[in-house]
């Protein structure tokens, strides 16, 4: 049977070099950690792999049901977060791991999910669509824990005077009213190359979704999870999730000195 044809705009960036890192082989069992739109899940079918494929986000897992009819019973779908991939799939179990870190275009595209200020919809961030939201968070954390929050998840050198304009302007319940008051606490002008707000969207996310410990624990949990000469494959956006997985890799591959 033929799987459905992906989705040209949900297309991995760096999906040759993935597979090429992972070259996935039939009859080899593969975790896509990242599931999303399925852009690595369908390149590892077809190279006629087996997949266990998870996503947190029930959206991407519904969307994902056509795949796995089409998929001849090799694949797996999971509605769970990455770091249980070796507890699901089992130690030293599978020959291949690929983890796209981060959020996904279908939720950046979505405006009633509340990743993006590029239109306006509830302040939300939730990749599982349970728990704390954004809007949650900003509404009730104290000025100095949004503070702590923007610089050290979002990089915003100047937190704690956006973090001052939050709490000013409480409640906030849209994207588009916290890019403005982003904007207005930095300074705006309509042809910066960045907008102000980017910074203060990216650290929400991050500490709504708990990325970076999610990148943790996966990293631990893809190790379990690889066979003996298994392969991994990571791609990261920013600085904060490099350094995370440079570490690693430095570590578990004995390059690090002692002590350091």
């Amino acid at each position: 049977m033929v799987s459905p044809a992906a989705d040209p705009r949900h297309a991995p960036v760096l999906l040759d070099a993935v597979i090429a890192a992972l070259a996935p082989a039939g009859g080899e069992t593969h975790v896509d950690g990242t599931f999303g739109a399925g852009g690595y899940t369908r390149a590892l079918l077809d190279a006629g792999a087996r997949v266990i494929a998870f996503d947190r986000d029930p959206d991407a897992i519904a969307e994902g049901a056509a795949l796995v009819a089409g998929a001849d019973g090799r694949l797996e779908l999971v509605p769970s977060r990455f770091s249980e991939l070796a507890a699901i799939a089992g130690d030293a179990s599978v020959d291949g791991v690929t983890l796209d870190v981060g959020v996904s275009s279908m939720q950046l595209d979505r405006a009633e999910r509340g990743f993006s200020f590029q239109a306006d919809g509830p302040l939300d961030m939730r990749m599982s669509q349970a728990g704390e939201s954004a809007a949650d968070f900003v509404n009730t954390a104290d000025e100095a824990e949004i503070a702590d929050v923007l610089f050290n998840f979002g990089e915003e050198r100047q937190s704690r005077r956006v973090a001052r304009a939050i709490v000013a302007a409480r409640p906030i319940a849209r994207t588009g009213e916290l890019a403005h008051v982003v904007r207005r606490a930095l300074g705006h002008r309509e042809h910066d190359k960045k907008d102000p707000a980017t910074r203060t969207f990216q650290a929400l996310r991050i500490h709504v979704n708990r990325e970076l410990d999610e990148l943790e624990d996966g990293l631990v949990a893809a190790e379990r999870a690889l066979k003996p000469g298994g392969r991994i494959a990571v791609v990261s956006f920013h600085s904060l999730e490099d350094r995370i997985v440079k570490r690693f890799l430095r570590e578990r591959s004995g390059a690090t000195a002692a002590g350091s």
